[in-house]
C-alpha cells in the first residue's frame, strides 16, 4: 500500500506548527515525514536539527522549552523504544514535549523486525506518561496534530500524535 502522492496531510501538519508556533524541529530522517522536513527545512523561521538518535531530542527540545522556544520531535515508531528512559525529563521538570510518531509494524507490515515495537508503541508512550492520539485517515491530521501540540504546551507534558501506515503508506522496498 503506498500513499497518495497528492495528500496534502504533511502540509496540513506544517500549518499547524507554523500555527503553534513551533520553531525548532528535532528530527531522525525518516521517508514518512519528508515532504514535512522539506517543508520546514525551507523555512527560515524554523531550526531544524538531524539527531542521531530520538532520545537527543527530548534533552533538545526541553533545553528549547527553557529558552523559550517551541519545537516538535518528528520519529519513526522504532525510534520511541530509544527514548523511553528520557521521556521522563519531560515529567520531571514539567516541560512540553510534543512528537509526530510515523508508525512501522502496524497496518501492512512487510519487515517482521518493525512489528514488535510498532504493536507495542502506543502502550509504551502511555506507560510513560504520555498523551497519545492517532491519525490514520488524511482528514483527520490536522486536528489531531493541532490538539496534540495544543495539550503540551497547555499542560506542561509529553503528548503524541501516532501517523498510521494506512495514512502514510506500508514501504515495502520492492516486496510488493
Amino acid at each position: 500500500m503506498r500513499p497518495d502522492a497528492g495528500a496534502d496531510w504533511p502540509d496540513r501538519i506544517y500549518d499547524a506548527l507554523k500555527a503553534n508556533g513551533i520553531t525548532q524541529v528535532a528530527l531522525v530522517p525518516d521517508a514518512g515525514h519528508s515532504r514535512l522536513i522539506k517543508r520546514c527545512l525551507a523555512d527560515n523561521e524554523m531550526t531544524v536539527v538531524t539527531l542521531t538518535t530520538e532520545e537527543e531530542g527530548v534533552a533538545l527540545l526541553c533545553g528549547a522549552w527553557l529558552g523559550g522556544v517551541k519545537g516538535v520531535l518528528l520519529m519513526q515508531s522504532s525510534g520511541v523504544g530509544n527514548c523511553i528512559n528520557m521521556l521522563s525529563l519531560s515529567h520531571i521538570h514539567r516541560t512540553p514535549l510534543p512528537m509526530i510518531v510515523t508508525m512501522r509494524g502496524d497496518f501492512a507490515e512487510f519487515n517482521p523486525a518493525q512489528i514488535p515495537m510498532g504493536q507495542a508503541t502506543q502502550t509504551v508512550l502511555e506507560a510513560m506518561g504520555t498523551i497519545v492520539h492517532r491519525a490514520d485517515r488524511p482528514e483527520d491530521v490536522a486536528e489531531t496534530v493541532d490538539a496534540t501540540l495544543r495539550l503540551a504546551f497547555n499542560t506542561f507534558r509529553p503528548a503524541a500524535t501516532l501517523l498510521g501506515q494506512r495514512l502514510i503508506g506500508a514501504k515495502t522496498f520492492g516486496k510488493d
